[in-house]
């Protein structure tokens, strides 16, 4: 379990480094969006390596997935490029800031009903009040 609170952190440490050097390589560019595609194609070659690495049996079990889990792409894809365009005009604090109230909002849900197969986990009111001071501390941070 500590393992997957390092890496989830370090994954954590690394989100607004992302969204600061991609904005910076779609302002160096002139074009956010081609930075997103360099960034996901970047992704999708390091990503594809490493599945061949450590699973390449699963490939053959691709055509038989569920169609809407393939969705995920476009949201991954919305992230990136909407983080691209809107940090260096918005403040990569304050795209993060919303990204994290986001996630906050979305996790809570997917975990109290169980969506997509996520392990249940029933919102609870001290799991609410966790939340609603999480978000608190998010709001914290961006009061100078």
């Amino acid at each position: 379990m500590p393992t997957y609170a390092i890496t989830m952190l370090a994954a954590g440490i690394g989100i607004p480094v992302l969204a600061a050097m991609n904005a910076a390589l779609g302002r160096h560019l002139g074009a956010p969006m081609l930075a997103g595609a360099v960034l996901l194609a970047v992704g999708f070659l390091t990503a594809s390596v490493v599945a061949l690495i450590t699973g390449p049996g699963a490939l053959v079990k691709l055509a038989s997935a569920p169609r809407h889990l393939l969705l995920a792409g476009l949201l991954l894809a919305f992230y990136v490029l909407s983080i691209t365009a809107i940090a260096p005009k918005f403040g990569v604090g304050n795209a993060i800031f919303f990204v994290l109230v986001g996630q906050l909002l979305s996790a809570a849900t997917i975990d109290h009903f169980g969506l997509f197969g996520a392990q249940s986990v029933p919102l609870s009111w001290s799991r609410l009040c966790g939340l609603l001071l999480m978000a608190t501390g998010v709001v914290l941070t961006q009061k100078a």
